[in-house]
């Protein structure tokens, strides 16, 4: 998944502390920003679930792939473009369509009507200005806890690369580096994932 399960909970609660009580008021805080959370949650995991119906489909054509001289990346963007299409899922990653962001700016327009919805439909929230007003607030407080996500992000793969030997990214070493200083740089803006 693009964004760590953590950080996908903490946008949960830092989304209903900044929209509650003006904008989108809530009994339960807590259950407000587990269902936030999990509203996002399920929009990232589609993506997730596509990309694991393609590995499925092209593992039953693996001898032809190979005896044909076919690439695995380019049958695996191809087929996955073509259900994007069918399906009609907007892309979840920034990077792919140009944006700087983890997630794209059409994902979070998409995920912030997700979630007025949901939240129309939910007993515990009450929403307290115009549905658009608040999908517009989502998309700005997403936005900027995601700008500040790239950054921290930004400045772990910045420690790993002024290493004195090359450190492959995707490596353990990396996985375990890039760990380290992303929570590092986390502390350094304040954000505690636990919480």
């Amino acid at each position: 998944m693009l964004l760590a399960k953590e950080f996908v909970q903490y946008l949960g609660r830092e989304i209903i502390k900044r929209l509650h009580p003006q904008i989108l008021e809530t009994s339960d805080l807590g259950a407000g920003a587990e269902f936030v959370a999990g509203v996002i949650d399920e929009e990232l995991t589609v993506e997730d679930r596509l990309n694991e119906e393609v590995r499925e489909i092209l593992s039953e054509y693996t001898d032809y792939m190979r005896r044909e001289g076919v690439s695995y990346q380019e049958m695996f963007r191809r087929i996955k473009n073509q259900m994007i299409r069918e399906r009609k899922v907007i892309r979840a990653s920034g990077r792919d369509t140009g944006d700087n962001m983890k997630l794209s700016r059409d994902k979070i327009n998409d995920i912030s009507h997700k979630l007025v919805l949901a939240a129309r439909r939910e007993r515990f929230f009450r929403i307290k200005k115009d549905p658009n007003d608040v999908r517009l607030e989502l998309v700005k407080a997403m936005t900027d806890l995601l700008q500040t996500e790239e950054k921290v992000d930004r400045a772990a793969r910045q420690k790993i690369r002024s290493q004195k030997r090359e450190i492959p990214e995707g490596s353990e070493e990396w996985d375990l580096l890039h760990r380290r200083y992303y929570a590092e740089e986390l502390r350094r803006f304040g954000i505690d994932l636990g919480r």
